[in-house]
């Protein structure tokens, strides 16, 4: 299954919550991205079926390894993209929303070039 833009910031919402939550339910998600439960119902039950995250059956969700895959390399491009706009001037909030653009459709060639760029 591929992943479109919405799968991958799921994926790395859910990475993002897990880091601060001893477990991330759908209504986290709902919470922390402001989206419907409907919307985000449907969401994981895509990601379920592609084989990214599984539901226990109390409603707690974790990441598969490939959806850990995802989720962190998308999260690793969200940090170096903030990180790199920031250090060009660029506000720290306005830098944020940029990322989280950029990110999903940026090249592996391109991101690795960006990333050597701005980390020592």
């Amino acid at each position: 299954m591929h992943l479109q833009e919405s799968g991958e910031m799921y994926l790395e919402t859910i990475y993002v919550l897990s880091k601060s939550k001893p477990a991330v339910r759908s209504i986290d998600v709902v919470e922390h991205l402001g989206y419907s439960k409907p919307s985000v119902s449907r969401a994981v039950g895509l990601l379920k079926s592609g084989g990214y995250i599984t539901v226990n059956e109390h409603g707690f969700i974790t990441l598969t390894d490939e959806g850990l895959s995802v989720a962190e390399r998308m999260f690793e491009r969200h940090v170096v993209l903030s990180r790199g706009l920031i250090m060009l001037g660029v506000p720290p909030e306005i830098a944020s929303e940029d990322a989280c653009k950029i990110e999903h459709v940026i090249s592996a060639e391109s991101f690795e070039a960006i990333k050597r760029h701005f980390e020592p």
